[in-house]
């Protein structure tokens, strides 16, 4: 319940934030630049809240981090709010939109590495994929019901969801808090210090030679990807002539089938099938090569919402196999450190990217699409090169 929701707040914002930030005013590089910098805060603090959940316990960070969002959250909504009644001037409701996020961001960062170290905790060695896999699924499954609902709910006002998205945050914190058992692995001490936390958590980094390479993946496949987000709704607003309403309607429908996409190839394939992260990475990268493709030629609704699919699937299989390659390089007692590291890639992703994406866009719409081809290109060259090694090794 606990992802679902923060996957249900994310797509509604990636849904509603291109038509609501032109409502007010903003250019497309001022848009990019609130996700970059909230983006930027979640790279930051992750790996201090995983390394948090390691001695305060899963559930206790997960709480914090669920409340974190839903005040944080509203305080954006209602900066929005107030924009759009011409209550502030043009620079200061930037500047408080951009403040207001970066807030926000700085305590919703602790839910991803708490809620991956929790299923580390919960797994073996053999389940762990499919563990993280179903920490994708249920991500998942809240960013295909956002859209959705969003879209209905944006006919209201187009803050509504993120009124929505708060409420339901605040709400799944209680659930948490009285229904879910601490996990088994990370059960707080009163009584621990910080000098009885095992020496390899505070050495962990990410430059650490185990868990190196997959940083490096899922930085560089995170930042292709929120290149490619932040730019989509733009894309089918300009594309297809919608109105601000029109687009959060028909993008955030096709956010939810991507979604939906997702959810099924992890459900239906990672879960079915027993493969290594880098095998899965493998497969993954060549589908959202050829999403990108589709998406720079695309020139109707089809074409726009048949790429989205391609690229539901591909993130569904290299998201979830990401995490659980960093999980598996590590100790047990290092899961919470390694959580809050690889949950920092995304957003490390999500600050570079939107950035550059609006900056290609400017100069020409199908630009950000063939630069993620070029980038995702070599990195599918790179994993084909690791996973050739690593079953030499494994054979040998």
């Amino acid at each position: 319940m606990a992802l679902v929701s923060v996957g249900f707040g994310f797509s509604v914002l990636f849904a509603i934030l291109s038509p609501l930030g032109r409502e007010v005013g903003l250019n497309e590089l001022q848009i990019g630049s609130i996700i970059a910098a909230s983006s930027l805060m979640v790279f930051l603090v992750s790996p201090v809240w995983g390394r948090l959940s390691d001695r305060w316990g899963r559930k206790r960070v997960l709480i914090i981090g669920l409340l974190g969002y839903s005040v944080g959250n509203f305080l954006f909504a209602l900066v929005f709010k107030a924009f759009l009644l011409g209550l502030l001037l043009p620079l200061t409701g930037y500047l408080l939109l951009v403040f207001t996020r970066v807030l926000h961001a700085s305590v919703m960062a602790a839910i991803m590495p708490s809620s991956t170290a929790y299923m580390a905790d919960i797994t073996s060695v053999g389940e762990r994929t499919k563990g993280i896999g179903a920490v994708g699924a249920a991500n998942n499954l809240g960013s295909v019901l956002g859209p959705s609902l969003g879209g209905l709910l944006a006919g209201i006002s187009l803050l509504t969801p993120l009124w929505v998205g708060s409420a339901l945050a605040l709400t799944t914190a209680l659930f948490v808090l009285f229904l879910l058992p601490e996990s088994p692995g990370s059960a707080p001490s009163p009584s621990r210090n910080d000098t009885e936390i095992p020496a390899t958590k505070l050495r962990l980094t990410h430059t650490d030679p185990r868990i190196f390479a997959f940083v490096l993946v899922g930085t560089a496949m995170f930042t292709g990807m929120a290149l490619v987000q932040q730019t989509l709704a733009f894309r089918f607003q300009d594309i297809l002539s919608l109105t601000a309403v029109e687009t959060a309607r028909t993008f955030g429908l096709a956010m939810g089938l991507a979604a939906a996409a997702s959810v099924a190839s992890q459900v239906g394939l990672m879960q079915r099938i027993d493969l290594s992260p880098l095998r899965w990475l493998s497969i993954a990268l060549p589908i959202l090569i050829l999403a990108f493709a589709c998406l720079a030629l695309a020139n109707s609704r089809p074409v726009l919402v048949g790429a989205m699919l391609l690229q539901g699937v591909g993130m569904g299989l290299a998201a979830p196999a990401f995490m659980a390659g960093a999980s598996l390089a590590v100790e047990p007692q290092e899961q919470g450190a390694v959580a809050g590291i690889a949950s920092s890639c995304g957003p490390l992703g999500f600050t570079i990217g939107p950035l550059l994406g609006g900056l290609l866009y400017t100069v020409q719409p199908d630009l950000p699409y063939w630069f993620t081809c070029a980038v995702y290109l070599p990195l599918w060259l790179f994993i084909l090169k690791q996973t050739r090694a690593d079953h030499q090794q494994a054979s040998g």
